[in-house]
């Protein structure tokens, strides 16, 4: 296992680490035996972060790591991190009392790495107006909380200025080689290495997708290169090939995924892709680029949106269910555009055809067009039912 530093504290953290979003399932609900065996076997392999949040698997991540950690004595090997729900908090007090009741259910008497989760411009802004800043002065100074960071789902302007607004030691961003200019992308990336922070990175696979079988147009591109790689390894070596990037973290449930996952953290080190192999993920992110139902490369020129609408987000998920054949992408189009983390809903069908953003796209895409078929295609009659009930999920009882 290969480690890197967090820059302002010195901490080595594993390159991998375990997040505990999707854990193999049975009956409905977490497989305890199946998911504690894998969760110790990578530890005993060198991960030491362990990465959790108050709505994984409907409340049930935390109490489950928790008795896991702290019956087979992994506590103290690991770093544990999880996210304060701000969304489900109106004041100070009451997010005093979510870490409290979260330090109950992991039990432990300090979080190591404690994230604001699912922060984008407003939700900051929400967040800070019900004293955010003060609680977690008040949680570091009382040591219930190591290391204060936040996770990220906005806009690429909104980025640098929440970074810059309170002493963070780490982030939490979405990278892989499609999103270089997606949310946070490689600019922010940079920034917020460039301010000492550390770099964790989420949805390395998309979701997944970069894991599957490509399309035969990118697997003759990864077959060109003289060191063969599965797609898997392709997309972790990238990120890691980034010194500015301490953590990848990944779902892992199956265990070939996880065996695998280990073996490259044990190889890849920071800049030490060829560039032949860069070549080829340029050469691959193209053909994904063109493979893809609306040719959005993310960059974020077109936003903000007057009606409200996410663009480049609307555009990720249709392209991630037509391109890939996610089906869970409907489900995750209708939570990061409904507004269930305390944001503002943000659907295709919001369009008001004012086409401000057709003369910003470099691309020249018909975008308020494009935005129809998104919406005939990701929403319809079941919307709001589904919406509604999965904002209940999203919060869950603590």
């Amino acid at each position: 296992m290969l480690y890197r530093n967090v820059p302002k504290t010195g901490d080595h953290l594993s390159v991998l680490g375990f997040g505990a979003m999707r854990l193999p399932l049975r009956r409905g609900g977490i497989d305890e035996k199946r998911s504690a065996a894998q969760i110790c076997s990578a530890i005993d392999q060198g991960v030491n972060y362990v990465d959790t949040a108050v709505p994984y698997h409907m409340g049930k991540s935390e109490p489950f790591l928790g008795k896991l950690l702290s019956e087979n004595g992994y506590r103290q090997k690991i770093r544990l991190a999880t996210k304060l729900p701000h969304w489900s908090a109106r004041t100070k007090a009451e997010m005093d009392e979510i870490l409290d009741e979260q330090l109950k259910k992991l039990r432990t008497d300090h979080i190591d790495y404690y994230l604001i989760h699912a922060l984008n411009g407003s939700t900051w802004e929400k967040a800070k107006e019900k004293g955010v800043t003060d609680f977690l002065d008040d949680a570091l100074t009382a040591g219930k909380i190591l290391n204060a960071g936040f996770s990220f789902h906005g806009a690429t302007e909104d980025f640098n200025p929440i970074v810059d607004d309170y002493d963070w030691t780490f982030c939490q961003i979405q990278y892989n080689f499609l999103d270089t200019k997606n949310q946070a992308g490689t600019a922010g990336m940079r920034y917020a290495a460039s301010k000492e922070l550390a770099v964790m990175v989420m949805e390395p696979l998309r979701g997944g997708n970069l894991s599957k079988t490509p399309p035969k147009e990118v697997q003759a591109i990864w077959d060109q290169s003289e060191t063969r790689r599965t797609p898997t390894e392709w997309s972790f070596r990238w990120i890691l090939n980034h010194p500015e990037i301490t953590v990848v973290l990944s779902g892992m449930n199956e265990e070939a995924h996880i065996h695998e996952n280990l073996r490259i953290a044990s190889e890849a080190h920071p800049n030490s892709l060829s560039e032949d192999d860069l070549k080829r993920v340029r050469e691959a992110t193209r053909a994904y680029r063109r493979l893809m139902k609306v040719g959005c490369t993310g960059c974020q020129y077109c936003m903000p949106c007057p009606s409200g609408v996410n663009i480049p987000r609307c555009f990720e998920f249709y392209n991630a269910y037509h391109t890939f054949g996610d089906k869970s992408a409907k489900l995750l189009y209708l939570g990061h555009n409904g507004g269930i983390n305390g944001g503002e809903p943000a659907f295709a069908s919001q369009c008001a055809d004012c086409e401000e953003c057709v003369e910003k796209c470099p691309q020249s895409l018909p975008i308020p067009e494009l935005l129809k078929d998104v919406a005939n295609d990701m929403e319809g009659i079941m919307t709001k039912p589904l919406l509604w009930v999965m904002k209940r999920l999203f919060k869950v009882k603590r």
